[in-house]
């Protein structure tokens, strides 16, 4: 037999023997542990590979295949191991941790639903009995759109950059883009597409340059639009005072509304509510000019200016309307006893699961709007 026959028997009979040590690897501790022994720094095979700089060039050129194929060999023979090792883990893992789908469902659920959403369903809920249908539109506005349209002059303060967020494009109509100041420009968009009459509300989120306990850069706004022949005032008041009661799930709702100014609307209004003072804290309900009792401001509204209905492509002469508009996020601060509107987005799970409600707990006007989870 020669020298290379020698080296051949010779390495088959190592590879055998690492691949059965191998094999015999009862988990991956094992596993990782023979392969340490075979390929690491100091591993056998490794010892093997580093004899290979010390050996003449003919030596080399005959013992050389034979190591690296032994190393090959033990490397594949790991890894096979070590995927055969990691499925059976996993059916035991499998199998152990089986969920048994008959059982009942936990007693208190994990999820929740965030104020802002819930508000947001009530509104949705109580409108909808009224016949209002809900209107969206793109938070990325047209200047056209958020200000031109809506009777607001290139000088009005609410254009002033400290108040809002504008973006360095240029608009379809030659103006800026911006992030919408309210949600009124879905009034002006749905006029154009729909005509009249009309009945939405169009909530949503809205952005202004500000921040405090009670301000946020961005913020929930509603706004309601009818539009129809010969309405005034008085439909007005009996709107928002049907929603307000249904919403606070108060009779004892008394408004006021006070002479006020907004480009969009002439005549405007601002509405106050009437609120008792409770343990030093304002509960909405009774006459504000009781004693013990105040008025609270909630809302602006006003008839639609004939200049927004005119650039909505209506008729003024035929065709009157109303709008409001109303912080979401204040309502559900007044409504469920909030104090600082910076929580809401904050992303604190404790105050979620303190103030959030129960996924299941629909609101409905048959079955109340204010239940808790």
């Amino acid at each position: 037999m020669t020298d290379t026959d020698n080296l051949a028997a010779a390495a088959d009979a190592s590879i055998a023997a690492a691949i059965a040590q191998i094999e015999a690897a009862a988990d991956l501790s094992a596993l990782e542990a023979i392969r340490v022994a075979l390929l690491g720094k100091q591993g056998s095979i490794s010892a093997l590979m580093k004899t290979l700089g010390a050996m003449a060039p003919e030596e080399r050129q005959a013992r050389a295949p034979a190591i690296q194929a032994l190393r090959q060999q033990a490397s594949d023979a790991i890894a096979a191991r070590k995927t055969a090792l990691e499925g059976a883990a996993l059916e035991a893992q499998l199998a152990a941790e089986a969920l048994d789908l008959t059982l009942p469902a936990p007693e208190a659920p994990r999820g929740t639903v965030h104020p802002v959403s819930q508000v947001m369903d009530e509104l949705a809920e109580i409108f909808a009995d009224l016949g209002f249908a809900v209107a969206t539109g793109p938070e990325i506005e047209d200047d056209w759109y958020n200000f031109t349209a809506l009777n607001m002059p290139e000088s009005h303060p609410a254009r002033a950059m400290h108040d809002t967020f504008y973006f360095p494009d240029t608009a379809p109509k030659g103006g800026r883009m911006l992030l919408r100041t309210h949600t009124s420009p879905v009034q002006v968009r749905t006029m154009l597409a729909e005509g009249a009459p009309l009945r939405i509300i169009a909530p949503g989120r809205v952005y202004r340059s500000d921040s405090d306990a009670t301000h946020t850069p961005m913020f929930h706004q509603v706004e309601g639009l009818v539009i129809d022949r010969d309405i005034h005032l008085g439909h007005l008041k009996w709107t928002l005072e049907t929603f307000l009661k249904a919403f606070f799930e108060r009779d004892d709702i008394v408004l006021r509304l006070r002479p006020s100014y907004f480009p969009f609307t002439e005549p405007s209004v601002e509405v106050d509510v009437g609120f008792a003072l409770v343990d030093g804290r304002r509960v909405l309900g009774g006459s504000g000019d009781a004693a013990g009792h105040g008025w609270m401001e909630l809302l602006g509204s006003g008839m639609v200016n004939r200049r927004v209905i005119e650039a909505s492509g209506l008729d003024p002469d035929e065709w009157q309307g109303f709008a409001f508009g109303v912080g979401v996020d204040r309502l559900a601060m007044l409504k469920y006893g909030m104090d600082d509107l910076r929580a809401f987005f904050d992303g604190d799970v404790r105050w979620l699961g303190h103030y959030g409600f129960s996924a299941f707990d629909q609101p409905t006007l048959s079955a109340g709007v204010g239940a808790r989870a």
